[in-house]
Parts: C-alpha cells; sequence; structure tokens
C-alpha cells in the first residue's frame, strides 16, 4: 500500500486515466475528488459491499427457486 501525504488542491495520478484530487480535510475527514473515465466504475467500499450481499442473495434466491439469477 501506498501512503501518501497530500495538501488541498494537490492532486494523485493513477495511471494515464484516474485523478484524485484533495478537495478539503478537516476533522470530520478528507473530501476528495476523482475524475476518471465513464466506463470506470468509482464507488465507496461500503457500497460496493452492500452490492455485492444484495447479489449473493439475490443468488441464493433464485437457486432455491431453481430458476436462472441473471433473470431475477
Amino acid at each position: 500500500m501506498l501512503v501518501l501525504s497530500r495538501k488541498i488542491g494537490e492532486r494523485l495520478l493513477i495511471g494515464d486515466q484516474v485523478v484524485v484530487t484533495v478537495v478539503k480535510a478537516g476533522p470530520g475527514g478528507v473530501r476528495l475528488g476523482i475524475e476518471a473515465p465513464a466506463n470506470m466504475p468509482v464507488v465507496r467500499e461500503e457500497l460496493a459491499e452492500q452490492i455485492a450481499a444484495e447479489e449473493e442473495l439475490r443468488r441464493q434466491d433464485a437457486a432455491a427457486l431453481d430458476i436462472d439469477p441473471e433473470a431475477v
């Protein structure tokens, strides 16, 4: 893991297509701006975990009903 210190307004480049900018920093946390291509999903970790859990439940329900999970 790369750990960096950045000041407000400073940027971090990830490859050729992603730019992360420190927009605001304070005692409540850090606000980041992320520029990425539309075909590259940018999702908070907790949201990605929630989506994965919901998809798993959908698959389990489909298996219990013996139907194609993609049809649900």
